[in-house]
């Protein structure tokens, strides 16, 4: 088959022809659920979403590099209905064994963070970016008939607006969010009949994951405050959206179950809490010790925005449950219960370390 593809756009928000059943039946039952594909299904989101697939009734195929181990699916691997490949997103034969048999793909992986990015720019560039096209077209190729791709809510830079909605105007500030925009354009270049595609822009997701992160603010945060016992506030006044990592792969259990002309080349914002880093500060300051001490450091880190989830809200009924506060302290009962070996150090929990130490090519 060739790489071009050959049927028109439909327009957003049409129909696109008949394709694998993804929703629910009247009763409620479902229908046997097509497989799954979930690239980056062991970073993250991925060790919250593949169990929540498998545990919805679908098969569900990974494929990913594992660089921060295998034990993030071990409550899932011995699951009939999982299969994992453990390759590269570059690896075009890699990609051939993981897209078998399947019909919807959920694209997770990446290399995270801006620092992550930076320390090897054309290795973020080739990965983030240089691979998505031939995923996508591959995808095609066998069949394919849905495509969620995970953008970033820091598409939109900064914005004075009082809310961000899908329809302002992209405003990349680096490299990682600049390339993330351009996969959403590759994306909707790419989608055509019976190959439906939806871009979701989530917030920064915080909370307790099999395969955990500690780079991330609320959960930064969390962390020094639970074992230094201290917090360190760079600014402070910039604003985050953030979502709970259940509601987080709520969403993509939601979307997947969605008819194809409700989300057909769509864009949505997946948000929950707008504060300020020193009101996230605040509330894991509240939830660990109140006499805890916040210390302010200047940053020339100015990215901030309000985002607006009321599209998905809207448009598909999504609802997140979850709080900040309820992720911090699903931390803290992680700490407590000793899920999480050496936090400070770990490289485990630090995209950045990990990456230094694999010195991925």
């Amino acid at each position: 088959m060739s790489h071009e593809p050959t049927d028109q756009k439909p327009s957003k928000g049409s129909a696109i022809g008949p394709q694998q059943q993804f929703v629910r039946t009247a009763e409620g039952r479902k229908t046997e659920l097509p497989r799954v594909l979930v690239a980056g299904g062991a970073g993250y989101v991925g060790s919250a979403l593949v169990p929540a697939l498998l545990r919805a009734g679908y098969p569900v195929t990974v494929l990913d590099l594992y660089l921060y181990g295998a034990q993030a699916l071990a409550e899932v691997r011995n699951h009939q209905g999982l299969r994992e490949v453990q390759g590269d997103l570059r690896d075009g034969a890699a990609v051939q064994r993981a897209l078998q048999d399947c019909k919807a793909v959920i694209h997770l992986a990446c290399i995270s963070n801006d620092p992550s990015f930076e320390l090897n720019p054309n290795l973020g560039r080739s990965i983030n970016y240089d691979a998505f096209r031939p995923l996508v077209r591959a995808a095609k190729e066998v069949g394919v008939e849905r495509f969620i791709y995970a953008s970033s809510s820091s598409v939109y830079g900064v914005k004075e607006d009082p809310e961000v909605t899908e329809a302002l105007p992209l405003e990349p500030l680096t490299d990682y969010s600049k390339y993330k925009a351009l996969c959403e354009d590759v994306l909707d270049e790419e989608r055509c009949s019976g190959f439906t595609t939806v871009v979701l822009r989530p917030s920064t997701v915080c909370g307790y994951a099999p395969r955990l992160r500690l780079d991330v603010v609320v959960n930064i945060l969390t962390n020094h405050a639970a074992h230094n016992r201290r917090i360190r506030v760079f600014g402070g006044s910039q604003m985050r959206p953030n979502i709970h990592i259940s509601d987080m792969v709520d969403a993509y259990l939601h979307v997947l179950e969605q008819p194809a002309q409700a989300i057909d080349g769509e864009v949505f914002n997946v948000g929950y809490d707008n504060f300020t880093v020193m009101e996230l500060a605040e509330t894991v300051r509240q939830a660990v010790d109140a006499e805890i001490p916040i210390e302010v450091v200047p940053t020339d880190d100015i990215r901030s925005y309000h985002v607006s989830s009321e599209k998905i809200r809207s448009r598909l009924s999504f609802f997140p449950k979850k709080t900040v506060a309820d992720a911090v302290q699903d931390l803290l009962q992680a700490f407590d219960q000793n899920k999480v070996s050496e936090p400070l150090t770990n490289s485990l929990y630090f995209n950045l370390k990990r990456m230094q130490e694999y010195n991925l090519r």
